[in-house]
């Protein structure tokens, strides 16, 4: 059984190792990608603060659909290359928004969001999905946040086999 760690008293560095640690043992041995994403998805949602939505979108056939999360009901399909997920997906690398009314075809699935962290998830360079973090607080992430949920998308992967077809 877990516990999981609130993590306020820490540095945000110690905070994300505490994280990346919590997640690993929580995947443990388990391979399946569905089961490991809702877990991490539940673990980020509880132990990072201010965030109203945490989950997972995995690639499919050019779009992006709808995987695991904690949070309010979301956007079930998105096209590559569409709003802060899609341009993260194409881009190949993390993008961070600090105020998504001021992002380019930014796609507001909760309108209480005003802050986004997306990581792609890459095997062998090819993107297969993201981590999406969504915070109702106007400058919520930052780099540490970008390095941190990097790190742990990097678990997540080395602890899960591809995602079904």
């Amino acid at each position: 059984m877990l516990e999981i760690r609130t993590c306020a008293y820490m540095s945000k560095q110690d905070m994300f190792a505490d994280l990346t640690s919590q997640t690993a043992a929580l995947l443990g041995a388990e391979r399946d990608p569905i089961a490991n994403a809702a877990n991490a998805a539940a673990l980020i949602f509880h132990v990072l603060p201010d965030l109203n939505w945490a989950g997972f979108y995995i690639l499919r056939g050019g779009e992006l659909v709808l995987g695991p999360f904690q949070g309010k009901p979301a956007c079930v399909r998105i096209p590559a290359g569409r709003g802060v997920c899609g341009a993260a997906v194409a881009q190949k690398e993390a993008i961070l928004v600090e105020d998504v009314h001021a992002f380019p075809g930014h796609i507001a699935c909760d309108a209480a969001s005003r802050s986004e962290l997306v990581v792609p998830l890459l095997r062998s360079g090819i993107p297969v999905g993201v981590i999406d973090l969504d915070s109702p607080v106007i400058g919520r992430f930052d780099a540490d946040d970008r390095i941190g949920i990097e790190a742990l998308a990097a678990v997540y992967l080395a602890a899960s086999d591809p995602f079904p077809a």
